[in-house]
């Protein structure tokens, strides 16, 4: 067995896209309009479509699970962050581990929990 992709829900397709391709670099792979999968393996799903699919409501923040990425400039992409042209609600701000290690975690403007670290061994 093999994981394929992961998926998260977003009101706004468009903002969405937007915001995973400005601050993460990632691009479209397949547009299907209601649901667009990235380059790494991120699938976004309009809403509409999930809670239907699903037959419930989605709950943002849930603090459940999150998306993980490393970068190692973290100071220069937080600065994106901060920068960015909509508010970005933090969880926590840049800080560091008991190892060293740097860290951030945020919400995207849906509330899909994001993680980003410097890489293992780049402190």
């Amino acid at each position: 067995m093999k994981l394929k992709n992961v998926l998260i829900v977003v009101d706004d397709m468009e903002r969405a896209k937007a915001f995973y391709r400005e601050l993460f670099g990632l691009s479209v792979i397949l547009d299907g309009e209601e649901r667009v999968i990235l380059t790494e393996g991120l699938v976004l799903q309009e809403k509409r479509v999930w809670e239907e699919a699903v037959g419930g409501k989605v709950t943002a923040r849930s603090l459940g699970g999150e998306l993980y990425f490393e970068e190692p400039d973290l100071e220069g992409f937080v600065g994106r962050l901060e920068g960015y042209r909509e508010p970005v609600e933090f969880v926590n701000r840049l800080r560091e581990d008991f190892q060293g290690q740097k860290m951030i975690r945020f919400y995207d403007l849906d509330g899909n929990l994001i993680e980003v670290r410097s890489p293992v061994g780049v402190f």
